[in-house]
């Protein structure tokens, strides 16, 4: 690892995110060769989480633009100012001059998370989170901001970036993205971590917590995630647990069977994953862990 690389991994895990090794390269190349980076993973493993991380780490404005069914340009790009441009005409027509008005000029424009992120002084961090949960026709839209850095509205033409921002998308997978789209990024796929670094992250997130008990936790998780569920827990419900525990004030798993059952709500999320993980499953977890 280089001491840029090193240094890096430092600045990160000051933030409270534990980075591995191969992240950070990408990281380092997505800024070397001004690309966007693609990251795709389960939920709950941290992807959102290392665009505000880098953020934090640049001193940058995080600009976040959450995807979902139906995202269209006026939630994503940019809007007109219908009622200002309504405004403005009806004042022209009562003013003495005869002069037409442009009410397509950028003083109406309202500029949404891609038109802002390209419109910063400085670059900024633009997190295009969940891209896989847009559709098809908007993922072709992105084409020419993850390309060019520049969008092109009809009325006005086409707006060149001031700053290039750094661009991190993320996707749990729940469709699969056109080779357009990844040729267009540098890609990362980010896994559940496994023991070593998800307590690193726990003791890193929740620095008060007693490391046996942390340790335990970690261990009940990771044999967890290895039966069958319709969802397995990310490292958001593993920190959401230790937390629960902690303000719970427990210092171990074993012999707290009933509170580990009613607190499996944190990273349990179906009613069929809390059936199959019974009081007899969490029993012998806790006894192999503890």
């Amino acid at each position: 690892m280089s001491v840029s690389e090193l240094s890096l991994t430092a600045q990160f895990a000051a933030t409270g995110y534990v980075v591995d090794h191969s992240l950070v390269t990408t990281l380092g190349l997505m800024r070397q060769l001004e690309r966007p980076l693609l990251i795709e993973g389960e939920a709950g493993v941290g992807k959102t989480e290392s665009a505000k991380a880098l953020a934090e780490v640049t001193s940058a404005p995080l600009i976040r633009l959450q995807c979902y069914d139906g995202l269209d340009l006026n939630a994503a790009v940019y809007e007109w100012n219908y009622t200002r441009q309504l405004i403005s005409i009806k004042l022209n027509e009562s003013a003495s001059d005869d002069g037409a008005i442009d009410v397509f000029s950028r003083e109406f424009l309202m500029e949404r998370p891609l038109l802002q992120s390209i419109q910063q002084p400085e670059p900024a961090v633009l997190l295009i989170d969940e891209i896989d949960r847009a559709d098809e026709a908007f993922e072709a839209y992105l084409l020419e901001l993850l390309s060019d850095f520049q969008i092109s509205i009809p009325e006005l033409g086409t707006i060149k970036a001031v700053s290039k921002p750094r661009v991190i998308l993320t996707s749990n997978g729940t469709r699969e993205l056109s080779d357009a789209l990844r040729r267009r990024c540098l890609y990362h796929y980010m896994d559940y971590p496994g023991y070593h670094k998800e307590l690193e992250i726990v003791l890193a997130r929740l620095p008060d917590i007693d490391q046996s008990l942390g340790e335990q936790i970690v261990g009940f998780i990771q044999k967890i995630r290895d039966t069958e569920l319709q969802k397995r827990p990310g490292v958001a419900e593993t920190l959401d647990w230790a937390a629960a525990l902690m303000g719970l004030e427990l210092n171990t798993l074993q012999d707290n069977l009933d509170v580990i059952l009613e607190t499996r709500s944190c990273f349990l999320k179906t009613r069929e994953d809390m059936a199959a993980i019974d009081r007899e499953s969490v029993a012998e977890v806790i006894t192999a862990v503890a």
